[in-house]
């Protein structure tokens, strides 16, 4: 049992067991519950959507393969590709796309990527409107690898989605050639009389190429015919493959890797080998009906260069950078990507089919097992979601019923997780509340017991006879009685700022004049402590200096502004030993968060400091730095709390630095031309 002052004895606590709210709530009321329904609903309607729409969607996509013409579609996809390689735009390809819906009977249509017309076969003044799903993306840049590797009958590879015909900066002019086939058919003549069948091949980009007839190109090496001439490249192909070098170079230099020596068929590493048209192998690459500039050999007398690290990561990223560089030297080249679209002429689609009993039981099935796998999910969730819930519910109403506050565990760093740190935050704070309102209530008393007391013991000894009125002893009295009044003033102005009613009176006030007011204020206090008060004009040196313009001012209470500085000023004498400087200081800054100028008001001493783990509680109400209840050497802890309040009326702001043992700077930052708030 234990005793309240006033009421006796005070009751015990109520069990445990019988508190209210301590109940498990039932599961259809609770947020593990709701999450469950609310899980479950969404996942048999999603299933259930799903499973219609795949029925739609799967029965219509069936009937139009199987009416459709896949061979035809691929050639018109590869025909329009052609088109999009060679030319840097698609004006003037509305005649090839009619010429193809002509000969294949089916609807042909190209959009850009937003669905904008560029050229449609449909005839009439009203159009079908397009289906939402395009057939296929024309891209030179990136070949949809089926559709290209259809069209070319089964000769397209996936391993490059640069379609082989967009040769850019590759195109070889007219005399380069016209001089190449001169030499590539002086080669053929020469492997024909040498017994050797083999053919001149022309690329895409108009260099030509010895393709020698069989699967045996090494009897190539055993004549006099030097295929070398036709490995070097011109001058415009130089010059391309050293823009693409310089772009893949960059690529892997924003990545911090080393730049790569690209060869003609853009390699890297060791140059590349020469060329032998015709079979596979290291000394001729497999032959391609459509070759590229990576096609082109390479030269034999490349210069030798130090290759990177061959590593597997350090060839892909490379590989990577060499394809995103291919793609931007070409893509002012051809044509921007394109939407396609072949269908039916009149636009008509193919009515769906019903499922068989078979499929019915596979949909079904599949339905519930992704029920199931949500229930589960959602109940392994709604589990770890609401067992920290639990321990903060428990936490909280532990406080509410005076125990010790303590912290619960955070799992992790979601919702809840932060809710718990919050929450633990909360609780040490409201700890260190409660450790500070007990130290206030021993620290008041104590304050006030001793004026008091010494009132009483003079009044008493005067009653006795024992003391004469004379004028030491009123001033005695007055003296304590003053400091009596102060400390219920400073409680007085705390609750009014609290209740925000405390009353300003703004007007005019020159900055400099009412430091100068204050310091004559507090000039006795800090002889008589041997410290050396004085107001400086200097600005500190990231500051503007005011130099002779005009003095810094605001629109401030002055009674309430000497007030906040006056605590400033008070503390850092008292905290100043003896041969040591307080400096006070106001000048203009125009780092206002609003936009407008600001006051800078500092108080700077050369003192004990304040400690790093303390500094942050300075303004805290009733925090002291030093333990010891002596109003002379520690004060009662309300000063800096009353700066900072009425600081935030004057809607300023308030911090401190401190270097312990050297010193503290105090800085208020207050409008300059706004008006202070209060009631």
């Amino acid at each position: 049992m234990r005793r309240t002052r006033g009421h006796g004895v005070r009751a015990e606590r109520p069990d445990r067991a019988e508190r209210p709210g301590r109940a498990r709530l039932p599961l259809r009321r609770s947020l593990l519950g709701r999450l469950l329904a609310v899980s479950a609903l969404v996942a048999a309607c999603s299933v259930a959507a799903t499973a219609w729409i795949a029925v739609q969607t799967t029965s219509g996509a069936i009937k139009q393969e199987q009416g459709q013409n896949l061979t035809a579609d691929a050639r018109i996809y590869d025909t329009l590709l052609d088109y999009a390689a060679r030319n840097p735009t698609w004006d003037g390809v509305g005649a090839t796309v009619r010429e193809l819906a002509r000969d294949s009977g089916r609807r042909v249509a190209l959009t850009t990527q937003s669905r904008q017309p560029l050229a449609d076969s449909a005839t009439g003044e009203t159009a079908p409107a397009l289906p939402p799903q395009a057939s296929a993306v024309v891209d030179p840049l990136s070949v949809d690898t089926v559709l290209a590797a259809r069209g070319a009958d089964g000769q397209g590879t996936a391993a490059d989605r640069i379609d082989p015909r967009a040769v850019g900066p590759f195109l070889l002019s007219a005399a380069d050639s016209r001089a190449l086939r001169r030499t590539a058919d002086a080669k053929v003549e020469c492997l024909n009389r040498a017994g050797i069948a083999s053919d001149v091949v022309v690329g895409a980009s108009g260099r030509p190429r010895v393709q020698i007839v069989g699967n045996d190109p090494e009897r190539a090496l055993s004549t006099r015919c030097d295929l070398a001439a036709l490995d070097t490249p011109t001058r415009s192909e130089q010059k391309a493959l050293d823009a693409l070098t310089e772009l893949a170079d960059a690529c892997l230099e924003r990545q911090g890797r080393e730049g790569v020596k690209l060869n003609n068929d853009l390699s890297w590493g060791d140059p590349a080998p020469a060329e032998v048209p015709g079979g596979a192998g290291p000394l001729a690459p497999r032959p391609v009906p459509e070759p590229t500039p990576r096609d082109a050999p390479a030269r034999e007398d490349a210069p030798s260069v130090v290759p990177p690290e061959r590593t597997g990561e350090n060839d892909r990223a490379i590989a990577s950078c060499v394809g995103t560089a291919r793609s931007e030297q070409l893509s002012s080249y051809v044509a921007s990507p394109a939407l396609l679209f072949i269908g039916d002429e009149g636009g008509a689609t193919l009515p769906g089919f019903d499922l068989s009993p078979a499929n019915t039981a596979r949909i079904a099935g599949a339905a519930a097992l992704v029920l199931a796998l949500t229930v589960g999910a959602s109940v392994f969730a709604g589990a770890r979601l609401v067992r920290p819930l639990h321990a903060l519910t428990g936490a909280a109403q532990r406080m509410r019923d005076g125990e010790q506050p303590e912290s619960v565990p955070v799992s992790g760093d979601d919702e809840v997780g932060r809710l718990a740190a919050a929450f633990n935050d909360m609780s040490a704070h409201r700890a260190r509340l409660e450790e500070q309102r007990k130290a206030m209530v021993s620290d008041v008393a104590h304050e006030l017991r001793t004026p008091l007391s010494n009132i009483r013991g003079w009044l008493e000894a005067a009653q006795d006879g024992l003391a004469d009125p004379d004028p030491a002893f009123v001033s005695s009295l007055l003296e304590e009685a003053v400091l009596l009044q102060h400390i219920i003033d400073d409680l007085q102005d705390l609750a009014a700022a609290d209740a925000g009613v405390l009353r300003l009176h703004p007007e005019h006030v020159e900055a400099r004049e009412l430091l100068n007011q204050v310091a004559a204020a507090h000039q006795a206090r800090a002889e008589n402590a041997g410290v050396t008060l004085a107001v400086t004009a200097a600005a500190p040196d990231p500051e503007p200096a005011p130099g002779p313009g005009p003095q810094p001012a605001l629109r401030a209470d002055p009674v309430r502004l000497r007030q906040a500085v006056g605590n400033l000023v008070s503390n850092a004498v008292r905290h100043t030993p003896e041969g040591g400087r307080v400096t006070l200081r106001a000048y203009a800054s125009d780092r206002g968060d609003g936009g407008d100028g600001t006051v800078v008001i500092e108080v700077k001493d050369t003192g004990s400091g304040i400690p790093a783990e303390d500094l942050p509680h300075v303004f805290d109400r009733f925090w002291r730095a030093e333990k010891s209840r002596s109003r002379r050497t520690g004060g009662s802890g309300l000063g800096l709390a009353i700066v900072r309040k009425l600081v935030e009326a004057h809607g300023g702001t308030v911090d401190a630095t401190s270097t312990e043992g050297e010193g503290s700077t105090f800085v208020l930052r207050l409008p300059s031309g706004t008006e202070p708030s209060g009631p």
